[in-house]
C-alpha cells in the first residue's frame, strides 16, 4: 500500500476521529463511489482508494503504525501473529461485500431481491508453520465482512422506528398469485416485493445500513490454534461470518489450517522424521548426540548404536508432534546419513591404516583357510571315486 497518501483526507475525517466516525465516513463515500451505483469512469479507482483508506484506519495496528511511521506496516512489518486476509478472503473482498450489501438494500429499507435472514458462513485458509502447529498459537486475522450495524444495533430501524408484520404477505415472506390462461388457472409463489422475503417492514429504516441491520466492516478476530493440529482441520469461530439480516443469527468464520513444509522435519501422523549426519567412525563405534526438537528450546538425545548403517532409523518415543487434546506425543524418527570425516589428523590416519592392515591380514588369512578347506574336500572326493561317478 502507498505510504504517501493522506488516508484521513481521503475519508474526510480528522486525525483524532473515532472508529464509528471513520466507519460512517467510509460508508457514505463508498455508497457514492461503488461501481454498482456510480458509472463515472474514475468511480472504481476512487472506490478502491476509499477502501484502502478504511482498511488502514479501521485497523488499530495499521492505524497506529501509519500515524507514527507513515506506513501501515510500521518500521519492520507486523508480527508473526498478525495475518491480513483482506485481499485473499476466498473472494470476500470489500468490493464483493459491498455488491452483496447493495443487492440487499432499496428505497425505504425494502429489499430488491430475496434475502437470506441468517448470515452466510465465511471460510479462509490460514497458513502456519510446523512449529506453530506443534506448540499451538494465537493468530489475529484482519478481514472484511458484513457486520451488525453500530447505529441501530443490528435491528435495521432508526431511532423511534418500528418493525411490523408485512401487510402484503402477512409475515410469510412470499405472495401467491393466480392467473387465468387458456390452459386454466396458473398459480405461482414469489418473494414478497414489500419486505423482500423477511416478513417484516420498518417504518423508519436506519440510514447507515438502509434497514438491513448490517454494514460492510473491516474487523479483526483472534483465532486459537490448538497444539498438535493437522493440516486440513478447521477452527470455527461462531457468529464471526456474515451478520444476519436485521438481527438474525450470523454465520460462522471457518478457518481451514494449512501447515507449511518444514526444512528439517517431515510429519507422518504424529511422528516426525528428520535426517542427521553421523560420521563413519561414530557410526562404527556408536555415540550419543544432541539435536534440536520441534518445540521451542527442546533438546533431544539420540543414541546411535555401534555398527549403525546408512539409512538406519532411530526412534525416540514422545519427542514427535503433540497429540491434539492430549499430553501424549508421537515419536521422533532420526534417519542416519553416514558421512566420511574430512578432518582426520596424521595420527588418526596412521591408526586407521593399522586397523585396515590388520583387517586385510585377517581377511587374507580367512581366504587362505577357505581355499585350503575347498582343496581338501576336492582331494577326498577324488580318493573315494578315482574313476568318477557311474
Amino acid at each position: 500500500m502507498s505510504s504517501n497518501k493522506d488516508y484521513y483526507e481521503i475519508l474526510g475525517v480528522e486525525h483524532d476521529a473515532d472508529a464509528r466516525t471513520i466507519k460512517r465516513a467510509f460508508l457514505k463515500k463508498a455508497r457514492e463511489l461503488h461501481p454498482d451505483v456510480n458509472k463515472a469512469p474514475d468511480a472504481e479507482a476512487r472506490f478502491k482508494e476509499v477502501n484502502e483508506a478504511y482498511t488502514i484506519l479501521s485497523d488499530e495496528t495499521k492505524r497506529a503504525n501509519y500515524d507514527r511511521y507513515g506506513t501501515p506496516d510500521g518500521p519492520s512489518g507486523f508480527g508473526s501473529d498478525y495475518v491480513d486476509m483482506s485481499d485473499i478472503f476466498n473472494g470476500f473482498g470489500m468490493d464483493d461485500i459491498f455488491s452483496s450489501f447493495f443487492g440487499g438494500q432499496g428505497r425505504g429499507g425494502q429489499a430488491r431481491r430475496e434475502q437470506r435472514s441468517r448470515g452466510r458462513d465465511m471460510g479462509i485458509t490460514l497458513h502456519i508453520t510446523l512449529e506453530e502447529a506443534a506448540k499451538g498459537c494465537t493468530k489475529t486475522i484482519s478481514y472484511e465482512r458484513l457486520a451488525p450495524c453500530d447505529d441501530c444495533n443490528g435491528t435495521g430501524a432508526a431511532e423511534g422506528g418500528k418493525t411490523t408484520t408485512c401487510p402484503k404477505c402477512h409475515g410469510t415472506g412470499h405472495v401467491t398469485t393466480v392467473q387465468r390462461t387458456i390452459l386454466g388457472q396458473m398459480q405461482s409463489t414469489t418473494v414478497c416485493p414489500e419486505c423482500g422475503g423477511t416478513g417484516q417492514v420498518i417504518d423508519h429504516p436506519c440510514e447507515t445500513c438502509s434497514g438491513q441491520g448490517r454494514t460492510p466492516s473491516h474487523e479483526s478476530v483472534k483465532i486459537e490454534i490448538p497444539a498438535g493440529i493437522h493440516a486440513g482441520q478447521t477452527v470455527t469461530i461462531k457468529d464471526k461470518g456474515e451478520a444476519g439480516l436485521r438481527g438474525a443469527p450470523g454465520g460462522n468464520l471457518v478457518v481451514s489450517i494449512d501447515i507449511e513444509d518444514n526444512e528439517r522435519f517431515q510429519r507422518q501422523g504424529d511422528d516426525l522424521y528428520c535426517t542427521e549426519d553421523v560420521d563413519a567412525i561414530s557410526a562404527m563405534l556408536g555415540c550419543t548426540m544432541e539435536i534440536g526438537g520441534i518445540l521451542p528450546d527442546e533438546k533431544v538425545e539420540v543414541e546411535v548404536p555401534s555398527g549403525c548403517q546408512y539409512g538406519q532409523q532411530i526412534r525416540i518415543p514422545r519427542c514427535g508432534m503433540p497429540r491434539q487434546g492430549s499430553q501424549a506425543r508421537g515419536s521422533l524418527v532420526v534417519v542416519v546419513r553416514v558421512t566420511v570425516p574430512d578432518d582426520l589428523t596424521e595420527d588418526d590416519e596412521e591408526a586407521l591404516r593399522g586397523i585396515l592392515e590388520r583387517r586385510q591380514a585377517k581377511s587374507a588369512k580367512a581366504d587362505a583357510k577357505e581355499r585350503a578347506h575347498e582343496s581338501h574336500k576336492a582331494k577326498e572326493g577324488h580318493r573315494k571315486h578315482p574313476f568318477g561317478r557311474r
